[in-house]
């Protein structure tokens, strides 16, 4: 069966210094787009390197704006970004099925204020196999002179590509944000929707606090602090857009193999909590959990929905490798809650609720007399009848059914009392029934659980505790017992 390729992003903003109204701070942006090829359902097994694809295409789009001419590390913005980007080219040079390109804006036309051109983006190198040479030549002679129209050259680079199968990657390498008055946020979105851009990743250098929330809508965040940490991240997003990374959840048994299975899971970006993928946890063909693509760049939070449930966070991916994600005692019994056999329940779906033992808590709510999974521990459980009743310390074994079973109930029949005040307490002195306003009549049928009660009632016109009328009483499974008083 075949499923789609998964990353979870194709779309990395690096942020460094620029000059906005009056502060400066910076900005690189790294953009990946990724268009996933298809793909069939891989074994999951450790490899170091995968071969890349038949045919990637790699489009570096490069700000050639006036702003790149600011210093940062010591050096021009555009001679730091542009040396180290023909480093990264230098080390892709000759991998079979891989295509470059490169895209220019700003360096046509110089910036004057008023009157920006924002048409001044350009295929300066086509795609083509090899030149990786040519795209560091033309790096050299571009100078930093215009604005930063930031949306259209994403629009414009969407159509560089080819209409071959395979990947189809962007990265945008910028030190500002959108200038000609449109809106990146919204070409993003257009993009994720058509399956170009899956989610960005923004991470900056410096940046104040209220400056991050302008990339939110861009993708995810995360603070560089140097020209070095740049080249790193730069490198790890080429390599992941040439090659798989991969993960697996391997949910351990008690015989220690990954056989634990069908369970939910969901991947979340560890910053800012929002959810990457969720599915339903499967064991292949050959016994093996599901291989994941995913995106190496950020780190992930990651949930396995057993009860209670399993939980790592801050989890990072080797890139080029197949990654074990492993959750050790992962085992699971059966649980069921319910009534003796044989007697009518008069709580019909009585609501269960299922506690980890000593936590207050709740891990889930079950109907009685219906099963759930949970994992290998102790629980304790409380059945909300009249008097409550809670079991603790209750045992699932790996693979074993554990029953809990309480009585069925009986009923009290109460009939021809007064407007008065009265209660039902039970052998532990609790009160299970109350009646405390002094403006109703406590007749009626309740439902209690088997055992010795206690009736305490005073009518509203009596006048002193002399008149309280004292009654003890026996409930059975299934019978009703009757209790009347007149005045």
């Amino acid at each position: 069966m075949t499923k789609p390729r998964f990353i979870a992003s194709s779309f990395l903003p690096v942020l460094l210094n620029r000059e906005i109204c009056g502060s400066v701070w910076s900005l690189i942006l790294v953009c990946i787009c990724l268009i996933p090829a298809s793909l069939s359902s891989q074994i999951a097994t450790e490899q170091e390197n995968e071969e890349p694809l038949a045919s990637t295409e790699i489009l570096f789009v490069f700000d050639a704006s006036n702003s790149m001419n600011a210093f940062w590390d010591g050096n021009r913005k555009i001679e730091v970004a542009s040396r180290l980007l023909s480093e990264s080219l230098e080390e892709l040079y000759g991998i079979p099925g891989l295509e470059l390109g490169l895209r220019v804006y700003g360096h046509q036309t110089r910036f004057i204020e008023g009157k920006q051109d924002c048409d001044d983006t350009e295929l300066v190198i086509p795609f083509s196999h090899g030149n990786n040479l040519l795209i560091r030549k033309a790096l050299t002679r571009l100078q930093a002179r215009g604005t930063t129209p930031i949306a259209r050259s994403l629009q414009r680079a969407a159509d560089d590509f080819s209409d071959s199968e395979g990947r189809k990657v962007i990265i945008l390498i910028t030190d500002g944000i959108e200038a000609c008055d449109e809106d990146p946020c919204a070409v993003s979105k257009m993009l994720q929707q058509k399956g170009i851009i899956v989610k960005p990743f923004i991470i900056g250098i410096g940046i104040e606090d209220q400056y991050k929330e302008t990339f939110r809508c861009v993708g995810n965040f995360f603070d560089a602090g140097d020209a070095e940490t740049f080249k790193e991240i730069l490198n790890i997003v080429i390599d992941q857009a040439i090659n798989d990374t991969s993960f697996e959840v391997d949910l351990i048994n008690g015989q220690g193999m990954p056989h634990i299975t069908d369970v939910g899971v969901t991947l979340l970006d560890a910053h800012d909590k929002s959810i990457v993928r969720q599915w339903m946890h499967t064991l292949n063909v050959f016994g093996k959990p599901d291989t994941i693509q995913i995106d190496p760049v950020p780190s992930y939070d990651l949930v396995v929905h057993t009860i209670p449930p399993l939980r790592r966070n801050d989890v990072r991916f080797k890139a080029r490798a197949h990654n074990h994600v492993r959750f050790e005692n992962a085992g699971q019994g059966t649980f069921r809650a319910e009534f003796a056999r044989g007697l009518r329940n008069g709580y019909e779906s009585l609501p269960i609720t299922i506690f980890e033992s000593g936590s207050i808590l709740p891990l889930i709510a079950i109907p009685i007399n219906s099963e759930v999974l949970l994992r290998e521990g102790m629980y304790d459980v409380y059945f909300p009848t009249h008097p409550p009743v809670l079991i603790q310390s209750v045992s699932i074994d790996e693979n074993e059914l554990s029953p809990v079973s309480i009585p069925q109930p009986g009923y009290l029949q109460l009939s021809a009392f007064p407007i008065g005040y009265g209660e039902v307490i039970d052998a532990e002195h609790r009160v299970v029934y109350q009646w405390s306003s002094g403006k109703s009549n406590p007749s009626g049928q309740y439902l209690l659980q088997p055992g010795n009660y206690t009736f305490i009632y005073r009518s509203r016109s009596a006048q002193s505790s002399e008149y309280s009328f004292v009654k003890l009483f026996n409930i059975r499974s299934g019978t009703t017992t009757h209790l009347s008083i007149n005045g």
